[in-house]
């Protein structure tokens, strides 16, 4: 027969989970998934690589030797130890360069990003909420005639004329890249308003405003959060084509996509000057890629068994 002290005592499990700290939480989460673990690692990588590039950079970027022209990776026959990526046609450390365009990179690519974010799912709610309305009517005017034109030549347009400084990048990035915000939580919010909790918020004299601030923007997390990481990686390979075709971010600043540019004149004899900023350019966006794939996994567990 079991005493009153045992009837009330607390179930352990329950305790022990309670009490798991939410950082164990999601590293256990993402130890669980390969793709996340990957993912994490390649973006963390490139973040400290960004954040101690002055630390880690074994040369000034852009001091320029000519007595070191051309000199081949280590492995290759006439290679340095001191130039371990080799230099590039004007005596230039690879390594160094590659270090620093990581900061460049992640710099326009985030900034550009949230700008988009802000934009775009502020007008898909709006739209979404008051779909059919006037409002609606003219946001979705706008993403067709975005959806008609290319976004690198409507970039390309843009940055010809405001001209190619990192703030400008980044705000041309920033408005160009909202559109696939838009389509998308437009699409879920005309979904989600017609769920009983949202009727039974406005049976109530909710305000639309903050039905669209508590009950919806919730639910879009995991929309969100997908959509942000496809268009970061976007953003790196969009600003690395800018840079590669001359109207990207400008000399002395060292961008990847400049780095690509100023390779493709000695690809067939100096394959190194562009190839190593292609690899950073491919993992740097394949891991914010896996990255995100875990993200949508954890907050949509549904869109994991969809896809299995």
């Amino acid at each position: 027969m079991h005493t009153h002290a045992e009837t009330l005592k607390p179930d352990v499990g329950y305790e022990v989970a309670k009490t798991i700290h939410p950082l164990a939480r999601w590293t256990k989460l993402l130890l669980r998934s390969k793709t996340g673990t990957v993912g994490f690692a390649l973006l963390l990588l490139v973040a400290l690589t960004a954040l101690l590039a002055p630390m880690l950079a074994p040369f000034d970027p852009s001091v320029m030797n000519a007595r070191n022209r051309l000199v081949p990776p280590f492995w290759v026959d006439g290679g340095s130890m001191a130039h371990i990526l080799g230099t590039d046609h004007l005596g230039r450390d690879i390594l160094s360069r590659i270090i620093y365009g990581s900061q460049i990179t992640l710099v326009v690519s985030g900034a550009s990003v949230v700008i988009s974010a802000a934009i775009g799912i502020t007008l898909g709610v709006i739209s979404g909420y008051y779909g059919g309305g006037w409002f609606d009517t003219i946001v979705m005017r706008i993403v067709d005639a975005n959806m008609a034109i290319p976004n690198i030549l409507f970039t390309l347009v843009i940055v010809g004329v405001l001209g190619t400084s990192v703030p400008t990048l980044i705000v041309v990035l920033g408005i160009t890249g909202w559109i696939a915000y838009t389509r998308l939580i437009r699409a879920e919010v005309l979904s989600l308003k017609e769920r009983e909790f949202i009727r039974a918020a406005r049976s109530i004299g909710t305000r639309d405003r903050s039905i669209m601030a508590k009950h919806i923007l919730p639910n879009l997390v995991s929309t969100c959060i997908v959509v942000s990481t496809l268009s970061v990686g976007g953003n790196i390979v969009l600003e690395a084509s800018l840079s590669f075709l001359g109207l990207g971010i400008q000399p002395p600043i060292v961008t990847w996509g400049y780095m690509l540019n100023e390779g493709r004149d000695y690809i067939a004899t100096s394959w190194w000057i562009s190839t190593f900023p292609g690899v950073a350019i491919a993992l740097t966006v394949l891991g914010i890629l896996f990255l995100g794939d875990w993200l949508r996994d954890v907050f949509d567990p549904k869109a994991k068994g969809r896809r299995q």
